[in-house]
């Protein structure tokens, strides 16, 4: 049996709102949602001659979904010039694509309550399918205004050399 490292001392399982956005080596300024990281692997059903009456499942291919990000609007171009690099309208016949370097690596990080470092992730060779600038506009509405990329990606994987942090005990001050 495999053996885990486990805090004795937290049961409770990590929040879905301390995480942060890391490609170039820098954090992604105002990244509000992540989509989740999703991989589906295909099942292929095979029979053997002299078993007529069952069926064999072995795995196929694995497809990773495309991941979502979103951000409130600023004056922050990441997202847009990411973008741009698959294509960029009025750049001039033959040079709207930069194959060169659209994909990207990705990490991304989750926090336990006291800000430490408890999860991360290395998503791989990702690209932008998806941008929009701006969401729908209405002058009736009291919402923040949301900019997303969506991005393929061709895999993920755990970074294990993240521990699981030691979490201090806050103690009452003396009076």
């Amino acid at each position: 049996m495999a053996q885990f490292s486990v805090n004795a001392n937290r049961f409770d399982p990590y929040k879905n709102f301390k995480f942060r956005v890391k490609w170039d080596g820098k954090y992604v300024a105002g990244v509000s949602k992540v989509g989740g990281l999703k991989r589906t692997t295909e099942v292929v059903t095979h029979r053997e001659g002299g078993d007529p009456s069952s069926s064999r499942k072995s795995p196929g291919r694995s497809e990773y979904e495309a991941i979502t990000l979103e951000r409130g609007v600023t004056h922050d171009t990441e997202f847009e010039k990411w973008s741009n690099k698959v294509w960029n309208y009025g750049s001039g016949l033959g040079a709207e694509v930069s194959l060169k370097d659209f994909r990207k690596e990705i990490i991304l990080e989750v926090y336990n309550e006291a800000g430490q470092l408890a999860i991360a992730y290395k998503i791989y060779r990702c690209w932008v399918s998806e941008f929009q600038a701006l969401p729908e506009l209405d002058a009736n509405a009291n919402a923040v205004a949301i900019q997303t990329i969506k991005l393929e990606n061709e895999g993920w994987e755990r970074d294990y050399e993240v521990g699981e942090p030691t979490e201090e005990t806050f103690t009452e001050p003396t009076a």
